[in-house]
C-alpha cells in the first residue's frame, strides 16, 4: 500500500522505456517513481489497421511516451525528472515544460498547487531524439477523424465527406454509440484500446494527487502514431474557436480546461511534430474558425445524428453499461450548454425529444446557466463555449418564441437581455468565422459559404 506520506518522499519521476510489439499490435509505456513504483500503460492497436513500417515511428513513440507520463507524474509531482527513453534538446524541454504546466493547469488550481518553477524537463546535452527523415507525404490525402460521440466530430465528418476526402474514424476505446454513428456515417472505424497502469488507481485510492489531464493532447500524439502506421496524411480534430478562452486566473496564469484543444496548443504541437517527429502526418482542427453556436447549426442540419450523438461526459460511462439509458444526464454544464445551443435551431418538440425533457424548465439549473452566461462565478470547467455564445443562443431561442415560459428563459430575459443593446449583433458576431487557425490550405474551401 502507498500512503500520502510515502508518496511525498518520491524524488524522481522516471520515463523508463517504451516498446512496440508489431506481432501483438501493442505499445507499452513504462514509468517509475524512484525505481520503487513501476507503471506500465498498454495501448492495443486495431486488428483492422494495416500496419506499415515507417522511419519516424520511433520518434513518434518517444513523443507519446513523454505525453503519456503526465497521468503518472501528477500523482506526487516529484521535483526531478529523469528521461531514460531518449534525450531532449533545450528547445524540446521548453515545449514539454509548457505542455505539462498548461495541461495540468486545472489540476493545479483544484489542488491549490503553486506550479511556478515546478516542472523541469532535463536537457541532456546529448544529441536529441529527433526526426531526420524526408517527408513521404507526396499528396497523401487520407484523413483520420478522432470521434468522441458529440456534435463536433460529426460536423467535421460531414464536411470532409462532402469535400471528397478519404476518411476513417478513430476512437480511443469501444462504445456502442460510436459504432452506430460510424454506421450512419458509412465510414470505417478504428478502435484503439488504452489500459492505464493499475498502480495508478492504487495510488489514487491511497491519497495520491488526482485531477484533470490534457487527454486531447495525448490523443494528438497517439493519432500521429496511428497515422504513420496506417498511412494517413492528416488527422482532423474538431476543436472550435472558443476553446481558446480560459476559465479562471491562478498565480498569474489563465487556467483553461480546454487548453489542449486550443489554437495555442495546436500550433506548438504542429511545430514540434514537424521538427522532432515527422512531416508525414499533420494534425489540425477542422472547426477552428467556427463558434460552438455555428457548429450546432451545422449539426442540426444533419437530422440523422440527433438521436445518436451526446456531449454528456457524465452519462457516457453509464451508457456503456446500459445503452438504453438517456444519452444526456440533464444536470451537467455540457448538457445545459448543449440544450441552449440546440434551442436556437430546433423546434421545441424535437429539442425535448433529444434531451428527454426541457432543461430550461429545471430551476435547479439556473445557477449553472448564470455561470454559462457570465452573470456569476466563472466559466465551468467543462468543454463549453463563451458567455457571448450562450447569450446569442438564448436570443435565438427567444426569437423562436417556444420557450418563453421556462425558468431559464425568464431569468435570461430579466437579468441578461436588458444589457444586450443590439441582439442581432451578438448573434452575428457569434456566427462569424474567425481568421485564426492552423488548417492546411487544401481544406479551407470546405469552410466557405457556411
Amino acid at each position: 500500500m502507498y500512503t500520502t506520506h510515502s508518496m511525498n518522499q518520491y524524488k524522481t519521476f522516471i520515463f523508463d522505456s517504451y516498446a512496440f510489439d508489431k506481432a501483438k499490435r501493442t505499445i507499452s509505456l513504462v514509468y517509475k517513481l524512484d525505481d520503487a513504483v513501476t507503471f506500465t500503460e498498454t495501448i492495443t492497436l486495431p486488428a483492422d489497421l494495416h500496419i506499415q513500417d515507417h522511419p519516424d515511428l520511433d520518434s513518434a513513440l518517444f513523443a507519446l511516451h513523454l505525453m503519456g507520463g503526465i497521468s503518472y507524474y501528477k500523482t506526487c509531482l516529484p521535483k526531478a525528472i529523469d528521461i531514460r527513453s531518449g534525450s531532449l534538446s533545450e528547445k524540446q524541454t521548453s515545449f514539454w515544460n509548457d505542455v505539462y504546466e498548461n495541461g495540468l493547469g486545472e489540476f493545479f488550481y483544484r489542488n491549490d498547487i503553486d506550479f511556478r518553477g515546478l516542472i523541469h524537463f532535463p536537457s541532456t546535452g546529448n544529441k536529441p531524439t529527433i526526426n531526420k527523415s524526408e517527408s513521404k507525404k507526396d499528396g497523401n490525402k487520407r484523413v483520420l477523424i478522432p470521434i468522441g460521440g458529440g456534435k463536433d466530430s460529426l460536423v467535421t465528418t460531414e464536411l470532409l465527406k462532402k469535400g471528397g476526402s478519404d476518411c476513417t474514424l478513430l476512437r480511443i476505446g469501444q462504445h456502442q454509440l460510436i459504432d452506430t454513428m460510424a454506421n450512419e456515417a458509412q465510414l470505417p472505424l478504428l478502435n484503439v484500446k488504452r489500459a492505464l497502469a493499475p498502480e495508478l488507481f492504487t495510488l489514487n485510492a491511497d491519497g495520491a494527487l488526482n485531477g484533470h489531464v490534457p487527454i486531447t493532447g495525448y490523443i494528438h500524439f497517439l493519432s500521429v502514431i496511428i497515422g504513420l502506421l496506417g498511412g494517413y496524411g492528416y488527422v482532423a480534430f474538431s476543436n472550435e474557436e472558443s476553446a481558446e478562452e480560459g476559465n479562471v486566473e491562478f498565480h498569474g496564469k489563465q487556467i483553461n480546461h480546454q487548453w489542449s484543444k486550443s489554437l495555442a496548443f495546436e500550433q506548438m504541437f504542429q511545430a514540434y511534430v514537424a521538427d522532432c517527429v515527422t512531416k508525414d502526418v499533420t494534425c489540425f482542427s477542422m472547426l477552428r474558425t467556427l463558434s460552438e453556436l455555428k457548429i450546432a447549426e451545422l449539426f442540426c442540419e444533419h437530422r440523422q445524428y440527433l438521436p445518436l450523438a451526446t456531449s454528456c461526459n457524465r452519462n457516457w460511462q453509464i451508457l456503456s453499461k446500459d445503452p438504453n439509458r438517456p444519452r444526456w444526464c440533464g444536470d451537467c454544464p455540457k448538457c445545459a450548454f448543449a440544450f441552449a445551443l440546440f434551442a436556437a435551431f430546433l423546434p421545441k418538440n424535437d429539442l425535448e425529444g433529444v434531451f428527454n425533457g426541457n432543461l430550461f424548465e429545471d430551476e435547479s439549473l439556473l445557477p449553472l446557466y448564470r455561470e454559462l452566461l457570465g452573470v456569476t462565478g466563472h466559466k465551468p470547467f467543462e468543454c463549453v463555449g463563451t458567455p457571448e455564445e450562450t447569450a446569442a443562443a438564448f436570443v435565438m431561442a427567444h426569437n423562436r418564441g417556444e420557450l418563453e415560459d421556462t425558468a431559464a428563459m425568464k431569468m435570461f430575459l430579466d437579468d441578461v437581455m436588458p444589457e444586450i443593446i443590439e441582439p442581432d449583433e451578438i448573434i452575428g458576431e457569434a456566427m462569424l468565422q474567425r481568421p485564426k487557425h492552423a488548417i492546411p490550405d487544401q481544406f479551407l474551401p470546405l469552410l466557405k459559404n457556411l
